[in-house]
């Protein structure tokens, strides 16, 4: 059996979290947050300002080392909320400083009902990589925790990742 681990990064209601702690539940596979070294601070909308213009200049955040060698797994799933289009700023600096030669990359994200281009993204920067089951996950469009994507999609999906390990 090949050995799984989860890596994902949530800021605000944790959506992203709460896929991948699904995931994680249902596969048993290592779970790991992501983490900027500086934290995102003030209001909401000043951190969606902040976002959006790291977004613009291709800014990566410097993030915290995890506590896991990504070598010593054969599957790595990436989790991340959608950020002006595309993927979190301190996941576009994860997915950069790693190599994904012969690995297995699930990208999955999730979005206000503004998907953007965030999978093509993140595969983009998975160089070396098998990159399958990608998934995008719909909550409500005011930025609050109703899923919206059917949890019957979401449940088919875990299945279609079981099957990769």
């Amino acid at each position: 059996m090949k050995k799984l681990l989860i890596v994902y990064y949530s800021w605000s209601n944790g959506n992203t979290e709460r896929i991948a702690k699904m995931l994680q539940k249902e596969t048993g596979g290592d779970l790991v947050k992501i983490d900027t070294v500086v934290p995102y601070k003030g209001s909401h909308n000043d951190v969606v300002r902040q976002g959006q213009e790291e977004v613009e200049r291709g800014f990566e955040p410097e993030i915290k080392p995890l506590d896991v060698n990504i070598t010593d797994y054969d599957v790595i799933a990436v989790g991340t909320p959608t950020w002006w289009y595309t993927m979190a700023p301190a996941v576009h600096t994860f997915l950069h400083e790693q190599d994904f030669s012969g690995k297995t990359v699930i990208p999955f994200m999730t979005n206000g009902g503004w998907p953007g281009h965030v999978i093509k993204d993140m595969k983009a920067l998975c160089k070396g990589a098998n990159a399958v089951c990608d998934m995008q996950i719909r909550f409500d469009s005011t930025g609050g925790s109703r899923l919206e994507t059917p949890l019957e999609q979401i449940e088919k999906w875990i299945q279609n990742v079981k099957k990769q390990l």
